[in-house]
């Protein structure tokens, strides 16, 4: 071998044994199982948080007009009156009776309650406890024999849109235009006073509609009795389960309650399309932040 050869074999870069090449050294391998893991694990947390803790809700009717549109966002919190079979976000287990750290809603609270033998949430708002003496007359609702303070009739006026339309076959001549050209529906609202002092707006749309008359009935141990704000237009404890009438039934057992309505998150008006850029437009102002709370009387 030539001395030149020698030297510039000498000269060659020599690797150690058992390296890789620098190329290849260090390179991060991607473990799909460990990717795998962390999706169900997220998807778990997302779950338990909406199961246990709080979960946004869509209002899809107007069974709780004037304060709640057809658009709105809100949350809905879990745990204020204990666990139960409904509280998980599907409604996947079968009944079982009692609550974990159950205690009673207040009268005035706005829940989501799930009918009997259904996995449909309701939106409505509690009225009646158990041992009450309840009946609706004329569309005034008693209380153990005493008719629920109710306020003078006044008005709403809430803006038309294409997530609330008044239709004139529900609110016939509610709807009228300004002289800017604006839409509104023109709503007759009555203050409800309940025995604890807490106070909403309800609708009074007609006398005679059929859940003006009710009961007398009592309340049983355990079941509370639910309304709708929108009187003569809600499907709630006033009505029998399932078609035509899709109510309650009557009293609900407390198991069926799946939490409290807080506060809306934002609101939608319906006009946006698939396009992000109408998006921002469709949003209702001045409905974020609003509390679904009961106004309470100061003593």
């Amino acid at each position: 071998m030539a001395a030149e050869d020698l030297a510039l074999d000498a000269n060659q870069p020599v690797e150690e044994a058992g390296t890789e090449p620098p190329s290849k050294a260090g390179k991060p391998q991607t473990s799909w199982w460990d990717e795998a893991k962390g999706i169900v694990w997220l998807v778990l947390a997302v779950l338990g948080f909406h199961s246990f803790i709080a979960k946004p809700f869509y209002i899809p009717s107007e069974s709780m007009l004037p304060g709640l549109l057809v658009g709105d966002r809100l949350v809905v919190t879990k745990y204020p009156y204990g666990w139960s079979f409904v509280s998980p976000t599907f409604h996947l287990l079968p009944f079982f009776p009692g609550r974990l750290f159950g205690r009673m809603p207040e009268r005035g609270d706005v829940v989501i309650v799930t009918p009997p033998g259904t996995k449909t949430d309701y939106i409505k708002r509690i009225i009646g406890l158990p041992g009450d003496r309840l009946q609706v007359r004329g569309g005034v609702v008693f209380l153990n024999g005493v008719a629920i303070k109710r306020g003078p009739l006044h008005e709403a006026r809430i803006p038309v849109d294409p997530n609330a339309t008044c239709d004139p076959g529900q609110y016939p001549g509610a709807l009228e235009t300004d002289k800017d050209g604006k839409s509104f529906c023109r709503l007759p609202l009555v203050t409800e006073t309940l025995p604890n002092g807490r106070s909403y707006e309800t609708v009074d749309l007609q006398p005679d509609s059929p859940g003006d008359n009710y009961g007398p009935i009592t309340i049983p141990d355990k079941h509370v009795f639910l309304m709708g704000d929108n009187r003569d237009r809600s499907s709630d404890s006033r009505f029998r389960l399932g078609e035509p009438d899709l109510g309650l039934g009557g009293p609900v057992p407390w198991e069926y309650v799946g939490g409290r309505a807080e506060f809306i998150t934002f609101s939608l008006d319906g006009a946006a399309s698939w396009n992000p850029l109408t998006w921002w437009g469709s949003l209702r102002s001045g409905r974020a932040g609003t509390s679904l709370h009961p106004r309470e009387e100061k003593k």
